[in-house]
């Protein structure tokens, strides 16, 4: 498997990640989906929101944008619902990103500055791998919170995503 099958894995791997997290949450009431259960960005819904504004930072980075934001935790989206479906949306949206990728621009470095100013330059593929590696971090979060208010959380490891998939598509297909 190439560099560039490995992302469509990966992109394919978030949206079902993604959607595995949402089955537990989508049964917790408001008064837990939004309590505070002491994460980095306080509820569930402050972490879910997170990832959202980080994939909207990223994203824009990778296309040599700007996202403006104020800070890690801004609130994008306040309605749990329309941040379900926005998180989603945007995960969809990686697959035909990655796809859309040159070997040239997988190979290169990505120049962007931090929320702070900072000017960086790296390689560009291991960016996009944070992306994905990022979003594991604040799932594995939320589902902290989960465990924390007696919920199962959902089984997300990558080798039973890779045991879902039909055989011609274990190598990126």
């Amino acid at each position: 498997m190439d560099l560039h099958q490995h992302l469509r894995l990966m992109a394919d791997y978030h949206v079902w990640a993604l959607d595995r997290l949402y089955q537990p949450i989508d049964t917790l009431d408001d008064s837990d989906y939004f309590r505070d259960c002491g994460q980095f960005f306080g509820s569930i819904h402050g972490t879910l929101n997170h990832l959202l504004l980080v994939e909207h930072l990223w994203q824009a980075r990778l296309r040599h944008e700007v996202f403006p934001a104020a800070g890690l935790d801004q609130q994008l989206e306040p309605d749990r619902d329309r941040l379900k479906q926005r998180l989603r949306e945007f995960a969809l949206g990686w697959r035909p990103f990655v796809d859309g990728m040159s070997a040239a621009q997988l190979a290169g470095d990505l120049a962007y500055r931090s929320m702070q100013g900072d000017a960086f330059k790296l390689p560009f593929a291991s960016l996009v791998l944070h992306v994905f590696n990022h979003a594991t971090h604040h799932r594995g979060q939320a589902s902290i919170g989960l465990v924390q208010m007696g919920r199962t959380a959902p089984v997300m490891d990558l080798p039973y995503f890779l045991n879902d998939l039909p055989p011609e598509q274990l190598h990126g297909g």
